[in-house]
């Protein structure tokens, strides 16, 4: 009897449905979650020149990157200290200012006010202090974060060794530029489909090509790394590749590896140092969009990462697809009852011990 209670204790279950279907759960991770994280916002040659710019947003938040005189890239909330109109759309090159199109106030590329029609009549110790509101920006190997909280830990405090693994990975990652994207739009949670690419227990079932083609699940392996979860395995044998690499290229051409960044980034690297990116970005409760980025050196067209970005898309992602919208289907189900999840010790692909890792932070997250 004792033994039993031990291991009805040890089983770990997953998620309430509620953490998938509540608008009320979703709206405190925009309120909270998505506020005090690290966010990715664009890739560093979208603004190679000081004067460079490009919009984005973040939940209901407007802001700007915009790179200095210094070469520093600086993040902007996109709104005029004078009365609250947007000063940017889009992306773009400013100059020497940031002009407001409501009332001409200009700002540096500092984000110090310069000049607006008639403002001298302003005490010059107020005039001299309106400057627009900052928030801190990191360039991560040439990809762009914010985080909306000022107390924030940097990017190397939450994903420790994350920088120096992709650089050893892909070698040439400061030449990188955007080469393929692809948006896809799926029918669930954002939480559902950051979990469904945290596991590969479902890729033998389920991802053919992927598990064939690319990798040997038997090698696949997920562990903790801070708050990032690093994906490891190996490439499949060369006759069975779906695509051509050459192993003598660099000490990690045979590997396949990914670093996913609480909450909604990925890095990851197929065989052949071909770097790709995930990025969910919430539309609603029930339905979010994940940008798929494939980079090569200068953003030259490459056959093979095409006809790679092609067949993620039409197989893995695609397949994905379907299971992410019967799961949500099924959250609302009257029948479900969270299961356990099966969380083997020594780790491994057909083991959940990263989902038991990332429903923690999910808590934690609504916790807060």
């Amino acid at each position: 009897m004792n033994n039993s209670r031990i291991q009805q204790r040890d089983v770990v279950r997953t998620l309430d449905p509620a953490y998938y279907t509540s608008d009320a759960i979703y709206q405190q991770e925009c309120a909270g979650l998505f506020i005090r994280t690290w966010q990715y916002v664009g890739h560093g040659s979208q603004a190679r020149n000081p004067g460079d710019y490009f919009s984005f947003e973040i939940g209901d938040q407007r802001l700007f990157c915009i790179r200095n005189s210094d070469n520093v890239l600086l993040t902007f909330y996109n709104v005029c200290q004078h009365r609250a109109h947007q000063l940017v759309e889009g992306q773009g090159h400013c100059k020497k200012a940031i002009v407001c199109p409501y009332h001409a106030w200009s700002y540096g590329l500092d984000g110090n006010l310069l000049r607006g029609p008639n403002t001298e009549v302003i005490p010059t110790e107020i005039r001299e202090r309106i400057c627009l509101t900052p928030v801190r920006t990191q360039e991560f190997c040439g990809f762009v974060f914010v985080n909306l909280d000022d107390e924030a830990e940097p990017m190397e405090t939450w994903f420790p060794q994350v920088e120096a693994q992709l650089r050893t990975f892909v070698p040439d990652i400061d030449q990188l530029k955007p080469v393929e994207t692809i948006l896809v739009n799926e029918k669930c949670n954002w939480k559902a489909s950051v979990e469904n690419y945290s596991e590969c227990y479902h890729c033998r079932i389920n991802h053919r090509t992927f598990a064939t083609g690319v990798i040997k699940p038997d090698t696949y392996d997920i562990q903790p790394q801070g708050y990032c979860l690093r994906h490891t395995t190996e490439c499949q044998n060369l006759e069975k590749m779906t695509y051509p690499i050459d192993l003598a290229a660099n000490a990690h051409a045979g590997d396949y590896s990914s670093w996913y960044l609480w909450p909604t980034f990925s890095f990851q690297v197929y065989p052949g140092n071909i770097l790709n990116t995930y990025h969910w970005q919430n539309v609603s409760v029930d339905e979010v969009v994940v940008t798929r980025g494939w980079y090569t050196a200068g953003g030259v067209a490459s056959d093979v990462i095409h006809e790679l970005a092609l067949q993620d898309r039409q197989t893995t992602v695609e397949e994905d697809i379907h299971l992410l919208e019967s799961q949500q289907r099924g959250f609302s189900s009257r029948g479900y009852r969270p299961g356990p999840l099966v969380v083997d010790p020594g780790g491994g692909v057909n083991s959940e011990h990263s989902i038991k890792v990332l429903q923690q932070w999910m808590r934690e997250a609504i916790d807060k």
